[in-house]
Parts: C-alpha cells; sequence; structure tokens
C-alpha cells in the first residue's frame, strides 16, 4: 500500500540543489542501469531470429523489473522484501565492477546515518568533484626535506628541513628567522600530553587503627544490637553493658519505639539514649511512666520531644536532678517554665539546640532551682547579655558552664561575660565560650586571669579575636597574678584560633603540659616544626592531641609525641600534608587523617 504524504525531513543545501536541478536517486538509478546494460555485449545463438527474440524478451524484463523497481506501490517495501529480479550471466569484468557499486553504496548508507550534514564528508579513496576544488586550496603538505622554498614573509630562498614551519595565515612556509621572529620556536618539543590524575591519585586519606580484639561482652554486644528486634527482655545486664548496647544501637540508629522499652525499668536512676531520632512522643512520655526513680536523663537528637512530653516527664520524673537534651526543638517556653517549677531539686541542666528557650524560661529556672552546679546553654538562637545578669544569682555555686555558639556570634558582649566571670568564676572547673567573636585578650586578663582559680577544662574555639602574643603572656603569668593560683589544665581546645602560633604553644605546655591529657590546637597554621616537637617532651600523660592543618607538622613531630607521651592513644592529623604514610606507628595510637599524595607514595 503506497502512502500519499508531504511529511519529509531536513535536508542539505547540496540535496535540495540537486532536487531542483531534476537529480533525483530514481534518475540516477535509470542511469546506471542504462550505462551497465549497454557496456555488457551478452553472446548469443549464431541464429539472428533466436538474437533478436532474445533481446526482444530481455527488453520486455527489464521494463518490467524497471517498472517493478520504481513503481509506486512498492516504496514502502524494504529491500529485502522486494522481490529478486532475474539475475543475468555477467563477466567477470562487471561482476567487479557491480560489487565496487555496492560498496559505494554502502558506505553512503553509513554516511547517511550521521545526519544529512555529512553529505560534505567525502571517502579519502575517492574523488568527489564538488569538494575536490576546496581539497586543493586546503592543501598544506610539507615539501621534501632538502628542497628549496621561498619564505612566504622575507621572499629569500632557504632550504626545506624537519623543523620547518608553514606560514600562518597560509600559503607558504617561513624560514628559520622568520618563524623565530614571529614568536614561535621551531626547534621546541611539543609538550607531553597532561596525563589526568585519578581521584584516587589526587588524594588517598588513611587512618591507622589497630584492630583489637573483641572482648566476649563487646561480641555479645554486637550480637544483641544484630538481633535486637528478636530480643524480649536484656535480663540482669549491668549498667555498664547496657551503656555500651545503647551507643552500639546508636551507631547505625536501630534504637526504636519497639525495642527502647527494652531500657526501661522502675529500679532505673540513670538512662542515657545516644540517638533517639526514631522514638515517637507516646514512647518519651511512656519513659517517665515506667521509669518513675530517674535522677540522670540523656536523651541525644531528641527532636521529637513536644509539650505533651513534658508535661509527662513534670508529673512522672519527680527525683530527676540531671537533665541532658540535644536538639529539643519543639519545645515551647511555657513547658520549659512548668518543668523549672516542678523540678526545684534540678542541679544539672544541659541543653544543645533549643530556638524557644528564651529570657523568661532562664528566669524561672534561676528563681526556682537554686542549687544548679552544671549549666550549658548551647546554640541557643535568643541568648544576650540579659540572661548573664539573670545567672549571675548562682553565684561561685556553678561548677560547669558552657555559654557557646549562641544564635548571633556577637550576641555576648565582652564587658558583660568579664562582669559574669567575676562573679561565678571562682569554682569553676570547666568553662566553653567557645565563637562568642567578641572575647579578645582582654577577656583572658580582666576575666580569667583574676577570677578563675579552680579550671581544669579551658575551651576557647572559633575565636579571631585571641592574639599569639596575648594568650603567651596569659598562661606565663596566671601562676603569679591569680591570688590563689590555677592548677595546671586537663584539657585544653584553643581550635581555629587562626593567630595563635608558636609563642602562644609554647607557653601553654610550660604552664599546663604536666598535666594536660587532651590538647586541640586544630588550624593553627604557622606554628613550627620545633616547637610542635616540644609537645612530647612537655605532655607526658596527654591522650589525645588535634594538629589538625598545621602545615609544619611531619613525620618527625608524630615520631617525637609517639616516643614521648607513653600514654597516647589518638592523634588527629587532618590537612598536615607534610605527613607519609610511612608515617610512625605505635600499638594501642590510632592517626587519623593522614593524607598520602601520589608523588609522595612513589
Amino acid at each position: 500500500m503506497s502512502r500519499n504524504n508531504n511529511v519529509r525531513g531536513p535536508t542539505s543545501a547540496l540535496t535540495e540543489f540537486l532536487r531542483e536541478s531534476g537529480i533525483t536517486p530514481t534518475t540516477i538509478a535509470r542511469r546506471t542501469r542504462t550505462r551497465q546494460v549497454e557496456a555488457q555485449p551478452v553472446a548469443g545463438p549464431s541464429n539472428p531470429r533466436q538474437n533478436q527474440a532474445q533481446n526482444d524478451a530481455g527488453a520486455g524484463d527489464d521494463e518490467n523489473e524497471e517498472a517493478q523497481e520504481y513503481s509506486s506501490d512498492h516504496l514502502d517495501e524494504s529491500e529485502e522484501e522486494r522481490p529478486t529480479a532475474k539475475k543475468r550471466k555477467l563477466s567477470k569484468a562487471a561482476e567487479a565492477k557491480l560489487k565496487a557499486q555496492e560498496k559505494a553504496k554502502e558506505k553512503a548508507k553509513t554516511k547517511k546515518k550521521g545526519g544529512d550534514d555529512d553529505d560534505y564528508d567525502d571517502d579519502e579513496d575517492e574523488e568527489d568533484p564538488y569538494n575536490a576544488l576546496s581539497k586543493m586550496w586546503k592543501d598544506t603538505s610539507k615539501p621534501p626535506v632538502g628542497s628549496f622554498e621561498d619564505c612566504a614573509r622575507c621572499g629569500k630562498q632557504f632550504t626545506v628541513t624537519k623543523y620547518t614551519m608553514a606560514a600562518n595565515p597560509p600559503p607558504g612556509f617561513l624560514c628559520h628567522v622568520c618563524a623565530k621572529a614571529s614568536g614561535a620556536d621551531p626547534f621546541k618539543k611539543p609538550a607531553a600530553p597532561r596525563k589526568r590524575k585519578t581521584p584516587a591519585d589526587k588524594r588517598t586519606v588513611v587512618n591507622f587503627e589497630e584492630r583489637r580484639f573483641p572482648s566476649l561482652a563487646s561480641l555479645c554486644i554486637q550480637i544483641i544490637t544484630r538481633h535486637i528486634d528478636d530480643v524480649e527482655a536484656l535480663g540482669d545486664l549491668d549498667a555498664i553493658n547496657k551503656d555500651q548496647l545503647s551507643k552500639s544501637l546508636a551507631r547505625n540508629r536501630s534504637l526504636t519505639s519497639e525495642n527502647a522499652t527494652l531500657f526501661y525499668n522502675v529500679e532505673n536512676e540513670r538512662l542515657t539514649f545516644y540517638d533517639a531520632t526514631k522514638l515517637t512522643p507516646p514512647t518519651f512520655s511512656s519513659l517517665a511512666m515506667l521509669n518513675p526513680n530517674l535522677v540522670d536523663l540523656r536523651l541525644d537528637y531528641c527532636g521529637r520531644i513536644d509539650d505533651e512530653t513534658f508535661a509527662a516527664w513534670t508529673q512522672g520524673l519527680p527525683n530527676l536532678k540531671r537533665l541532658e537534651l540535644l536538639g529539643p526543638f519543639l519545645v515551647r517556653p511555657p513547658a520549659w517554665q512548668a518543668f523549672f517549677k516542678a523540678h526545684p531539686g534540678l542541679e544539672g541542666f544541659l541543653i544543645t539546640q533549643s530556638p524557644r528557650f528564651d529570657f523568661e524560661c532562664v528566669r524561672i529556672m534561676v528563681d526556682s532551682c537554686k542549687g544548679m552546679k552544671q549549666l550549658r546553654l548551647k546554640e541557643i538562637g535568643q541568648m544576650h547579655d540579659t540572661f548573664l545578669e539573670c545567672l549571675k544569682v548562682y553565684g561561685d555555686q556553678l561548677t560547669r558552664l558552657e555559654l557557646s555558639y549562641p544564635g548571633q556570634p556577637d550576641s555576648l558582649t565582652e564587658n558583660a561575660l568579664i562582669d559574669f566571670i567575676r562573679v561565678v568564676g571562682k569554682n569553676l572547673t570547666y568553662l566553653d565560650l567557645s565563637h562568642n567573636v567578641n572575647i579578645t585578650d582582654g577577656f583572658l586578663f580582666q576575666g580569667l586571669k583574676p577570677h578563675a582559680s579552680n579550671l581544669s577544662t579551658l575551651i576557647l574555639a572559633d575565636l579571631t579575636g585571641l592574639t599569639d602574643a596575648g594568650v603567651a603572656e596569659f598562661f606565663d603569668t596566671w601562676h603569679d597574678a591569680a591570688e590563689i593560683p590555677n592548677p595546671p589544665l586537663v584539657e585544653i581546645n584553643f581550635r581555629r584560633c587562626p593567630e595563635l602560633s608558636d609563642k602562644a604553644l609554647t607557653a601553654l605546655i610550660k604552664h599546663s603540659g604536666k598535666e594536660l591529657t587532651y590538647l586541640n590546637i586544630n588550624q593553627w597554621r604557622f606554628t613550627s616544626q620545633e616547637v610542635l616537637k616540644r609537645i612530647g617532651l612537655a605532655c607526658p600523660k596527654l591522650q589525645k592531641l588535634d594538629i589538625g592543618w598545621c602545615r609544619e607538622a611531619d613525620d618527625w613531630v608524630i615520631k617525637e609525641i609517639m616516643e614521648r607521651c607513653e600514654h597516647i592513644q589518638e592523634i588527629e592529623a587532618w590537612g598536615c600534608q607534610r605527613l607519609t604514610v610511612q608515617c610512625p606507628r605505635k600499638r594501642g595510637v590510632d592517626i587519623y587523617g593522614v593524607e598520602a599524595h601520589a608523588q609522595l607514595n612513589a
């Protein structure tokens, strides 16, 4: 069945020109067949009548074949479906010519598959009259070496060598003098192609962790964690192993509302969930009913706690003295206030990320909970100087204080913090004021030096206002300036204080090196290798060290720390690009963040 439509695909300019001139595939095929018939004499019988009859029959067959081949009724049929015409016997020369023509057709078909624009592309072995002229102009083949050519620029005759360069713009070639004058070096070797590094070669991070043989208890905890949904009761599991099981469940976030009840017990006085993401509000409410004697409660990632949950805790946890929460976003001020009024004996209140905790909540807490000793208000969006004025009521009874990472980094002024430390700093053992950007060296000299005498942990991270000379002078004079000298610090964290360097580290380890167990000097970029080596000499009790992004740290620094610090357990060295995979190792010590580049591995 024939199709009658005028839909055509995109065509090139050459195809359109040929069509307008009356040159179509049909006419080309007819001419080809006519030439083949004329060029092929067919041997016949000696009888002229029989020869004439055969010719008439042959002509009739040709007409029938041609009519059948170009009939409009067979246009939609593929070549395979068309009936094959009777083949006549051909000479060897004719067969070779037909084969060549078939090959040419196949090449043309493969080119057409690439698009109509490929009609201009020609086979290298065939001469196309349409682009022969353009090929002649583009021909820039180099003359043979040793021949003579005239320079296209200066006109002088020169001998062609393998270094002769073509003129730009063409045509012609340049002598060596003119080639150099044009800015090109004819004797320059071509640059080798730059090998692209694979991602594995660009950066390889190696962590040296010792694989310790697990204990029987740890193996049992792993099995319980794997089949926690099939456990009906934990039995007489002690508090230490319950805590380990809770940590194990937090690693793969396996604690759910169904298995959380395994940790509930009327006799519980302390309960810790390190990942409560999947617990629902009813589960939190049942926690108070099934653990009525809780004294210490810690819940991390408890973002689904709401006002109803706090209302259940207000009534169901009368003995609660310490509450630690990470992420109670949904709790509103009235629920906080009711909780404080119902727990006047609260001694520890540590919360992180509570944007709705406001000044009124602080005021009710201070009025209701008179015996507060541990206070953490971290990442509180509404933190302000007025909070400090209200918290001064606690005086010197506070032993742990964290007012870090406020919603606005400059919400607490330096003068307000100095006045606050003057009131509450006497008995503080733990102080964290990280990311209060208004803190400068003045806070150290006017706040900590005269009024802090019992600190064992000092965390002042992300403070760009501290200087190397100021921190060095503070540690050098801290012992002599205070009425009661502060003992050496046990934990120090000055991470991301970019101005601190050699002087500050020297004074720090001189003051607290003998008792120091944890030191974090991450991003002290300009600390020298010599001073970093002193850590091993001055800190014999050091257990954990973070020297990430200290650019001068290398294998020799790690070696010195390994040999001198007998109790070292963990070293973080992210961004220390001088460390190699040959970094010294020691049994029982984990090293994280060693970056080994491809040139160091070679």
